[in-house]
């Protein structure tokens, strides 16, 4: 009996996996007069500068690159190697799934190299200092991303590097998620914005930040909800003062009802593991749950960046719910930092 069960397990897992080959086939279904060739690709839009910060693009940039994250995702860039030749660094503090693979993965489609470097074998600001090995990097490769600990170490990074430097994360900013996480909303809600209701729950982090910035570019109305002590950094806020946009700071959880999109983020970070017991007190409350996402509005999507502390922010139940979006989010972190690399890297030839 347990071998005929387990049979029909087997079966029913192939019959799930051939069915998501199928449904996986029919959306790579791209006509054939909608595929970019060399002559027709866009002009790159972010051509040798850094990307420090969301901020670090304008309003029309920014369309420019989920445009083109999007045309990549439909598989109109299928054939066009733009980044033949070329390579980047990708230098890690911190561990990464998402960041490393999709980096990688994402250059070896457009053409190009990767290369993976850990700080067991930099030891940035240690073993060597940051500008040394921005100078030395600037020698070799075209681009350089960085998922470090410090703001500052990235910008170290841009100020003696002259190729461009790409924040893959930092303490302060998340922006390149936020590219990704864009392409998402996008997908639900369409280009135009404006208006739409995004609240983010949890610690006032990185993401938390980088969400701000976004919501100066494209006019989504932000609310962050989070404990007392824990609001988003004061320079951020500043800078949606200065555009004269509103963002929202609660810690209200009557702030969630009826919002198009709820995104949550781990609350013990890497790096703040001494911190986890206070924080898990904290942050009692701000759990993401089916029930939570019950209140959102009937189109509304759950986000969440990943890795998930299931038992903290949230639970299982959440990330599967039909609500949730976040492994359509994972897919977009590859499309949006192709796109990216496109429009930073897209007028370079190679160099030998």
């Amino acid at each position: 009996m347990p071998k005929v069960a387990t049979e029909a397990s087997k079966t029913s897992k192939q019959a799930g996996k051939n069915a998501k080959k199928g449904e996986s086939a029919r959306k790579s279904v791209v006509r054939k007069d909608t595929l970019l060739t060399p002559e027709t690709l866009p002009a790159p839009v972010l051509a040798g500068r850094d990307f420090l910060s969301n901020l670090d693009m304008t309003a029309g940039e920014l369309r420019a690159v989920l445009d083109t994250a999007h045309s990549m995702k439909r598989g109109e860039w299928r054939g066009v190697k733009p980044l033949a030749g070329l390579s980047i660094a990708l230098v890690f503090e911190k561990a990464s799934l998402r960041t490393r693979t999709t980096f990688d993965v994402g250059m070896y489609q457009l053409g190009g190299h990767a290369i993976t470097l850990s700080n067991t074998e930099i030891g940035l600001g240690t073993r060597e200092r940051v500008s040394d090995v921005a100078r030395n990097l600037e020698r070799w490769v075209d681009a350089v991303m960085g998922r470090v600990y410090l703001q500052q170490t990235l910008q170290e990074l841009a100020q003696h590097a002259s190729v461009p430097v790409i924040n893959g994360l930092s303490d302060m900013l998340h922006p390149a998620q936020l590219l990704a996480d864009y392409q998402t909303i996008e997908e639900e809600f369409g280009t135009d914005l404006r208006g739409r209701r995004v609240v983010y729950i949890g610690d006032g982090n990185n993401l938390a930040n980088s969400h701000i910035h976004m919501g100066i570019l494209t006019g989504t109305d932000v609310t962050i909800v989070t404990p007392v002590g824990y609001e988003p950094n004061a320079g951020v806020l500043m800078d949606a003062v200065r555009a004269g946009v509103k963002v929202t700071l609660t810690n209200d959880l009557a702030a969630i009802a009826g919002a198009d999109v709820l995104y949550t983020d781990v609350w013990i970070s890497m790096g703040q593991e001494a911190e986890a017991d206070i924080r898990r007190r904290a942050f009692q409350g701000y759990q993401v749950t089916p029930e939570m996402l019950d209140t959102l509005a009937p189109h509304g999507i759950f986000l969440h960046c990943l890795p998930a502390h299931y038992g903290e922010e949230t639970v299982p139940e959440a990330t599967e719910h039909p609500k949730s979006r976040v492994f359509d989010q994972a897919e977009n972190r590859l499309h949006a930092q192709k796109a990216l690399m496109y429009h930073l890297m897209g007028d370079l030839k190679p160099r030998w």
